[in-house]
């Protein structure tokens, strides 16, 4: 808006540039408006070919005067034009192409909210290599994450016109980190009505918050200032622990990392028990298995036997977790995902 506005501007004040030498040329030298415009527009742009009749003292000052003035003026007014016109072609074919790349997104995540929480969270999605896009209304929060290679929506994240452009419908997870509780409430309800079956991971800021987004359809809620004050006790209390596990969950050494293995339909490890599949993965430990409805088993016995629809949490090397992934199919329907109760 802002360019719009000194597009306007400088195309008036070349206009009036324009119109004052026209003016003093008919004024001064009495001559007919056309040949005052033509001496105008040659002199103000020093193309300069040649006066068109003679001029008179007074006319020559006024002309040294015009030149002065107005061929500066003139030149700025008019690289100012071309260079608004050119940013806004590219900031279009920017924002297009960007779009097509939202377009060919499937199962990624959907970031509402790009403060300190959102730019945190996108962070350690782009640290784990994972597709995202980030809505905001702001156009400060839309500049530092463009600016930051996130792909990325300035527009209202309740809306459900936006929410279909940023793919709800392929997503995998949204995640709503705005400061404001009842936009995130909002936001989970909008998201909830489209995709029934979409993990949804709200912000709250107090209890009554965390209320309000189970309501609406979240399938997980953070408080991040007490899971902050949790995570200081914590690290107070058992420091060498919490720094591996938070390591490990990073993957920040990029060895070792702890993952989330869904078993889709067809995969070769379904029939198979614990020990089946740490044997054929050495390296990889199942620390935990989600059924299909949601619960979770924490240290599974070896005989434990895995079904498709499940999830297992595994430990291990990269390459060997990718090994198991490979094992997988994996379900592009999101009506696949678990959403466990709360």
């Amino acid at each position: 808006m802002e360019s719009k506005s000194r597009f306007i501007i400088w195309i008036f004040a070349l206009l009036f540039l324009i119109a004052f030498g026209t003016l003093g040329y008919m004024v001064i030298e009495k001559w007919n408006a056309f040949d005052a415009f033509y001496m105008t527009v040659i002199t103000i742009s020093t193309v300069g070919f040649m006066e068109l009749h003679s001029l008179s003292v007074a006319g020559r000052v006024f002309t040294t005067v015009l030149i002065l003035s107005g061929v500066g003026t003139a030149f700025y007014i008019l690289t100012s034009i071309v260079r608004v016109t050119l940013e806004g072609e590219f900031g279009t074919f920017g924002r297009h192409r960007m779009e097509s790349r939202i377009n060919k997104l499937d199962q990624h995540f959907i970031v509402c909210g790009y403060g300190r929480v959102g730019e945190a969270i996108a962070s350690t999605l782009k640290l784990q290599k994972a597709n995202f896009v980030v809505i905001d209304h702001s156009l400060n929060s839309y500049t530092r994450a463009v600016q930051q290679d996130c792909l990325t929506i300035m527009d209202d994240a309740t809306n459900h016109d936006v929410l279909k452009r940023a793919g709800i419908l392929k997503a995998k997870s949204l995640i709503t980190a705005f400061g404001d509780d009842a936009y995130n409430t909002y936001a989970v309800l909008t998201a909830r009505e489209i995709n029934p079956r979409l993990i949804i991971i709200g912000r709250a800021g107090n209890d009554e918050a965390a209320k309000r987004l189970k309501q609406a359809g979240a399938t997980h809620i953070i408080l991040p200032e007490v899971i902050g004050g949790l995570q200081m006790a914590r690290l107070a209390l058992r420091p060498t622990a919490v720094q591996f596990i938070e390591t490990v969950l990073s993957g920040k050494e990029g060895e070792y990392l702890v993952e989330e293995i869904y078993v889709g339909e067809g995969s070769s490890l379904t029939g198979n028990n614990i020990k089946d599949i740490e044997d054929r993965f050495p390296g990889v430990h199942i620390l935990a298995v989600r059924e299909k409805g949601g619960n979770l088993h924490i240290s599974p016995g070896l005989t434990t036997k895995i079904e498709a629809g499940e999830s297992l949490t595994a430990f291990g090397a990269m390459e060997q977790l990718q090994a198991v992934e490979g094992c997988c199919s994996f379900s592009r329907d999101n009506s696949k995902n678990v959403t466990p109760d709360l």
